[in-house]
């Protein structure tokens, strides 16, 4: 990654090799040669990340009265708090309690409430101290070690009576955690403890067994439970024993439309045969707004176009006033050829700069509407916002790969800027190439609007020749690393897939040996240029899969070629915004979505005018349209919005 630059009148660091060179010797060179390099850059900016990783070195053998100083000079600092915590759990493991609670300053991390709480068990603060400490208890997930002691303490002074501890298991129970029922059973007397293996047994598989239980109150939220987990993962069992159990468990109308709730919507989102009978039993007031939704996809998944218009009909006005519902009733409008109420909805859309309004500006050949603001650009604003303390130290660690702590910095100053000065900041992120801040930054309101920042152009050339060698359309190849990673070369997802593109290691190993690119390891798709190579020859590979459609081939991208060819043949591509709302995984609803919503910003900052989004999701030809602010005239200025790229982090 390039050092943060100087550009348009915004200073920039003087030296970050030095620095980065000091702090590798502070963190593990001679000690010397470390306190050497303090002194020398004890007035640099960054002077108290030196002071933290010096004293995190020697964090054991230091004493209260260095880790105070550090705290008043530096306590400022993100990384302050893991300091801090650091020590405290020095503290706690040493017994050092008078000391813990001089330190503590409170912590939502577990170890250290529990922690706090023995610390005043042991120096004799009793009030309501037994009361917090059944607070702790009273979590229906395992609680760290730090947490025995307090537990322990509230047996031997009669607190953890069975009804505590019962109110454990429930809390459990309502979390699945049938592992931790088990073990808490284990101190219950046998008769109750029998039965709370036998609630956890039921609720791991559920099945008759619930019909013999007396209808107590725990026994009837078990049933209930374990009747909406199984209706998941197989409904049409879970509704086969839904009479019996409720029966004999003697449900209300409410307990029982809740397991009804849930039997249809999975019925629904696997679009079963029996899915439609299945809403029709759900109770009205049991209904919320996930299973509207998918009430209108199983009747669209039916080629029921009537049946989706009720339903999207039926929806609450909150939901049914969302674009997607408003474009989709419209559209369905226009297929039942009920075309002149059909364009009098999608003209109240067609202004709007996402995929529903770039939808209906195609129904209705209409040029796209998207309203820029200017970025800002003023060189005093830029030049004071980057001299605040902590908008510079973000941006010199973003310079030296620094990228937790930068991230923690900006978070924090941040939060303290006036909307314009947050702009401004964001701006001057930007030109260091630290792209992603306006992601995450300029996600609001009329933040929406600033295209240049939310949409950059970074690896332009290249991206351009990689996607030219292939045969891409390099808006496409730029949305789609837009939603993939918001342009950080380090991005990870949770799934392992890194980098720009957000590949797998094992499909970057395999692509990298096909093209004979050099593989150093699945860091190799950090490096920003390589990942483009192997992912846009991925990308090419699965548009060729999915007979260049480009919406296939997107919807592959995210999910694998298995589930893309399955929707494929189940329901047709020549309607996409249908076949779109009828994916089944969110996931990839959203991301076909707004992947070709993007790409549509992008080309018209590439060319000025667009491919048509219809046009562009069937990978067919067709005469390019206009962009106009349609603002002026009474055109909807509102931006597209988007959440977060899945591999990255705020």
């Amino acid at each position: 990654m390039a050092p943060v630059a100087a550009a348009g009148g915004t200073p920039g660091p003087s030296n970050p090799a030095a620095f980065e060179t000091a702090l590798k010797l502070v963190e593990s060179g001679p000690q010397p040669a470390a306190d050497a390099a303090r002194r020398a850059l004890a007035s640099h900016p960054l002077a108290g990340y030196l002071a933290y990783a010096a004293l995190r070195r020697r964090l054991a053998s230091a004493t209260p009265a260095e880790f105070h100083a550090f705290l008043q000079q530096y306590g400022d600092l993100p990384v302050a708090a893991d300091l801090r915590r650091s020590w405290l759990s020095i503290q706690a493991k040493r017994g050092n309690w008078a000391q813990f609670r001089t330190d503590y300053a409170g912590d939502e991390d577990p170890a250290m409430h529990c922690h706090s709480l023995m610390a005043r068990a042991q120096l004799g603060i009793n009030d309501g101290l037994l009361k917090a400490m059944a607070g702790a208890w009273r979590h229906g997930h395992s609680m760290p070690d730090a947490c025995d002691p307090v537990f322990a303490t509230l047996k031997a002074q009669g607190w953890l009576d069975t009804d505590l501890r019962l109110e454990r298991i429930g809390l459990a129970a309502e979390e699945g955690n049938t592992g931790l029922m088990r073990f808490l059973a284990r101190a219950l007397p046998g008769s109750v403890g029998g039965k709370i293996k036998a609630y956890a047994a039921y609720l791991d598989k559920p099945g008759p067994a619930a019909v013999q239980w007396p209808a107590l109150p725990m026994a009837r939220a078990v049933a209930q439970l374990g009747l909406t987990r199984l209706a998941r993962r197989d409904p049409g069992h879970a509704e086969a024993l839904l009479p019996r159990i409720a029966q004999a468990m003697k449900f209300s109308r409410q307990e029982r439309g809740l397991v009804l709730r849930e039997i249809a919507l999975w019925s629904a989102v696997s679009y079963l045969p029996e899915a439609a009978r299945r809403l029709d039993a759900v109770p009205i007031e049991s209904w919320n707004d996930q299973l509207h939704a998918w009430a209108v996809r199983e009747a669209l998944n039916r080629n029921d176009l009537a049946g989706a218009l009720k339903r999207i009909r039926a929806m609450p006005p909150t939901l049914g006033a969302e674009t997607r519902w408003r474009y989709m009733a419209a559209h369905l409008l226009d297929r039942l050829g009920r075309k002149a109420e059909a364009d009098a909805a999608l003209a109240e859309l067609a202004t709007r700069p996402d995929i529903y309004g770039f939808l209906a500006a195609d129904r209705l050949d209409q040029p796209y509407t998207i309203c820029p603001l200017p970025t800002p650009d003023d060189a005093a604003d830029r030049v004071r916002v980057a001299a605040i303390p902590g908008v510079q130290r973000a941006l010199l660690l973003y310079g030296i790969d620094r990228l937790s702590w930068a991230r923690r910095e900006w978070a924090q100053a941040l939060r303290a800027l006036p909307d314009q000065d947050r702009r401004v900041a964001v701006r001057i992120a930007d030109d260091a190439g630290w792209h992603d801040r306006a992601v995450f930054y300029l996600s609001n309101g009329d933040d929406l609007r600033y295209y240049e920042l939310r949409f950059p152009m970074a690896h332009d050339a290249h991206l351009r020749a990689e996607a030219g060698r292939r045969g891409l359309d390099p808006a496409w190849v730029a949305a789609l690393i837009r939603s993939e990673s918001a342009w950080m070369p380090d991005a990870r997802s949770a799934a392992n897939a890194r980098g720009l593109m957000q590949l797998l290691p094992v499909v970057g190993r395999r692509v990298a040996k096909q093209l004979g690119v050099t593989w150093s390891g699945s860091d190799t798709l950090y490096q920003p240029e390589t990942n483009i190579v192997l992912g846009t020859e991925h990308l090419k590979s699965e548009l060729d899969a999915f007979q260049q459609q480009p919406m296939v081939a997107t919807a592959a991208y995210n999910a694998g070629p298995t589930p893309a060819l399955r929707w494929r043949s189940e329901r047709r591509i020549d309607d996409p915004a249908l076949w779109i709302e009828t994916i089944p995984y969110y996931e990839t609803r959203d991301y076909v979505a707004r992947v070709f919503a993007f790409s549509v910003i992008y080309d018209w900052r590439l060319n000025g005018d667009v491919l048509p989004v219809t046009a562009r999701l069937l990978g067919k030809p067709a005469a390019r349209k206009a962009v106009i602010c349609a603002a002026a005239a009474g055109g909807d200025a509102t931006a597209l919005t988007e959440s977060n790229p899945q591999g990255a982090t705020p």
